[in-house]
């Protein structure tokens, strides 16, 4: 398969789940609690990028490992959704990820399985469909954690060979995936804050602290980094610029995918060429929006469109 003229975009799910996403108000440990409502999502980073781009009108192809009944539903949901994708079945079931929210006391509490044994024969599959759909126009979205069998170096391994072909690499992973995707040198790396302490090994108090640890990243030839800081809006650093996007206040039913709404912002503006400005404010409100819809359900168009006209930021380095 080649990529359509219009689908420059590719994420890569190699941990993918069902997200069963549950409200439950005033959620107990040690009691029966009572579900007030369910809904199921196709989940796992990658494909939550995918959902998003498709609903800011964009266009992707998605890659990676299903297994069993869970994905089967996975690919009827992105077939319905009419987002292209080309995945590698394996035997045993996809993982099922509890997302518990509690409306009462604002609490989200994850409860994630670990994902399938992966082979190195369907591990090779997976690396041979992607890059048949790869060339030098094409941005790629690697993100989220990986099942058993699956090296910690595949970023970086993916990433080199992107980078072979002239395409661009997008990172969005935690601990040793992290540690070892940059030395490849993505072009885009978008870690939380969390994620960029851990990695640093110490508590990042102040923005020029981050914005320090997130400038460390360019030794490896990493371009572009976005740093989201949660309520607190977002740091995008390049070379030459530091800009400061400020959190918008907004009412929050779950903020599982607030991230990956960030990178399908950013790969978008990637892809269309957007200015700095443009990309800070679409990527600013599109999380934001995110965090106002239950389990992993991209927002709507005209909420983003709205939040986009709230959207404060300054320049701390230009």
């Amino acid at each position: 398969m080649k990529l359509s003229q219009q689908a420059k975009l590719v994420t890569v799910t190699l941990n993918p789940a069902v997200d069963k996403t549950v409200e439950i108000k005033d959620f107990k440990i040690g009691s029966v609690n009572r579900i007030s409502s369910v809904r199921l999502d196709a989940g796992g980073k990658g494909i939550n990028v995918s959902k998003v781009i498709k609903s800011l009108g964009g266009e992707s192809i998605a890659f990676g490992i299903l297994s069993g009944r869970n994905g089967e539903f996975i690919k009827d949901y992105l077939n319905s959704l009419n987002i292209e994708n080309e995945f590698v079945f394996t035997p045993g079931e996809t993982r099922t990820n509890l997302k518990v929210i509690d409306s009462l006391n604002h609490s989200n509490t994850d409860i994630n399985e670990p994902g399938n044994i992966v082979s190195s024969e369907d591990l090779a599959k997976v690396e041979e469909r992607i890059f048949k759909s790869v060339d030098k126009d094409t941005v790629i979205i690697l993100s989220g954690s990986i099942p058993a069998g699956v090296p910690k170096d595949i970023y970086a391994v993916w990433t080199k060979k992107a980078k072979e072909i002239g395409a661009k690499t997008i990172l969005d992973a935690d601990g040793e995936l992290l540690k070892e995707g940059l030395k490849a040198g993505p072009y885009l790396v978008k870690p939380n804050i969390h994620e960029l302490e851990r990695l640093c090994n110490e508590k990042l108090e102040s923005i020029d602290a981050i914005v320090k640890a997130a400038e460390n990243f360019f030794k490896y030839g990493v371009e572009k980094v976005v740093v989201s800081l949660g309520g607190d809006g977002g740091l995008f650093i390049d070379k030459q610029t530091v800009v400061h996007a400020e959190g918008l206040k907004v009412p929050v039913k779950s903020t599982v995918g607030a991230g990956d709404s960030m990178v399908a912002a950013l790969a978008l503006s990637i892809e269309r060429e957007y200015s700095l400005e443009k990309t800070v404010i679409l990527s600013t409100a599109v999380s934001a929006a995110n965090v106002m819809t239950s389990g992993t359900e991209p927002a709507d168009l005209k909420d983003i469109l709205e939040l986009e006209k709230k959207v404060k930021f300054r320049y701390i380095k230009n």
